[in-house]
């Protein structure tokens, strides 16, 4: 009889457990950004007034979520918001507690393209909304689905408020070794809006060097405290690569060419030719002005970029020799959301001796890099070499619990930039 009831009481958990066991599933999925259809194309999320596509928006000010849609059928897209913790764990509040209104809404302006060979549906999606607010500060994501309940893509975005301030540079590595390839950020914080009880362990904080969530440095402990200035002045802790300058390209006029576009061909689509890339290892470091990674839609053929702007396949070439290790080369930029899928890897041509490959991509103004991976991991700076002088962005976050709260806060944030490296 007792094993007739714990057999009983096991069928009536089951479903409880798998139901528990989909839910920590999905959350462990939505730490990363994700695109899961390849026919929604030029993914844009920034700030209405912001010039960079890093959603980085004070508390109450609005930002905006753009991408087309290339069967260009005027599909339902209809997005949901999740909240989490500083180093983007689950956060345990529940909905109603970090929004004030409701998702699960239809993206309600769309708009067909006008006057392009390549057809498509431009949507915009601008929060907060008549229909959602956010209540914190802090770390969220947006998932764009379907009318199947089919998951598109999910895009991380950040609110800050303004409860310290930063100052800080960026500084050559004081490692001998490193001194002429790599950069160390330096900063003090002083709390000027809540009071820190503990400042070793009341604080994280995270490094993203080019708005690159693979590309980060967390901190939580101070070097050292001057009265309530938290110092942290460490090399090692807070060092990166830096890298060699983007590789650019400006299709804005898909008629001409210019000293990035060997040629133009006009098929089904245009058909724009890079000049072939060389390898830039061994090569010393060269000034070049990028804008680290980003793109830019533009268009000189017609007014409203958003829908008048046409699609280009575009040719990548990249001069190297093939090597006997298992190496994949890739195009890497803002464009592809730095993912490293099929679509972005180069194949090698033995006839040319160059790497190959193409991409169709919306008019405008575009940085790229290419980076190396092998069985041994991934090397971004394999193929570019890495130099200190490099220009690069740093944005320091900074996240606290306050004194009575749930949630992991943003409370201040700061961007700095290598253009005039210390020693």
């Amino acid at each position: 009889m007792l094993y007739l009831c714990e057999m009983e009481a096991l069928r009536t958990f089951l479903p409880l457990l798998t139901t528990l066991f989909v839910l920590f599933s999905g959350y462990s999925q939505a730490l990363n950004e994700i695109t899961n259809a390849p026919f929604l194309k030029s993914i844009s999320f920034k700030a209405i007034e912001g010039k960079h596509q890093f959603p980085l928006v004070q508390k109450g000010e609005s930002f905006v979520l753009e991408f087309d849609d290339l069967l260009a059928e005027e599909n339902d897209y209809y997005y949901r918001i999740e909240y989490f913790n500083h180093d983007w764990t689950p956060s345990n509040l529940f909905k109603n507690e970090y929004l004030k209104g409701f998702d699960d809404q239809r993206i309600s302006n769309y708009r067909s393209s006008y006057g392009t060979l390549q057809r498509y549906t431009h949507y915009e999606l601008t929060l907060p909304n008549e229909n959602t607010q956010f209540k914190h500060s802090g770390n969220y994501m947006v998932s764009i689905y379907d009318s199947s309940d089919e998951l598109m893509f999910r895009r991380k975005f950040l609110i800050h408020e303004n409860l310290a301030s930063i100052e800080g540079g960026v500084f050559r590595s004081r490692e001998l070794a490193q001194y002429s390839s790599h950069q160390t950020v330096q900063f003090s914080l002083n709390p000027v809006g809540f009071n820190l009880r503990n400042p070793n362990s009341d604080l994280n904080i995270v490094l993203l060097q080019n708005e690159q969530w693979d590309a980060i440095k967390t901190i939580s402990k101070p070097q050292y405290v001057i009265g309530q200035e938290l110092h942290y002045r460490y090399d090692l802790p807070l060092q990166f690569e830096g890298g060699n300058e983007f590789f650019y390209f400006d299709t804005k006029d898909s008629r001409v060419v210019n000293p990035s576009i060997s040629h133009v061909e006009q098929e089904d689509v245009y058909q724009t030719y890079l000049f072939t890339d060389a390898e830039r290892k061994n090569y010393p470091y060269t000034y070049n002005p990028d804008i680290n990674g980003d793109f830019a839609i533009n268009t000189v053929q017609g007014q409203d970029s958003a829908i008048e702007a046409d699609y280009t396949q575009v040719y990548f070439s990249l001069a190297k020799q093939y090597t006997l290790k298992e190496e994949e080369i890739y195009i890497y930029g803002k464009f592809s959301n730095y993912e490293l899928k099929d679509q972005y890897k180069l194949t090698y041509n033995p006839s040319y001796e160059v790497y190959e490959g193409t991409l169709l991509l919306k008019q405008g103004f575009y940085n790229y890099k290419y980076i190396w991976k092998s069985e041994e991991g991934l090397d971004k700076n394999n193929v570019s070499g890495s130099h200190a002088a490099t220009e690069n962005q740093y944005i320091i976050l900074i996240y606290t619990r306050l004194i009575g709260s749930q949630h992991d806060a943003l409370i201040a944030t700061r961007t700095l930039s290598s253009f005039e490296i210390e020693n």
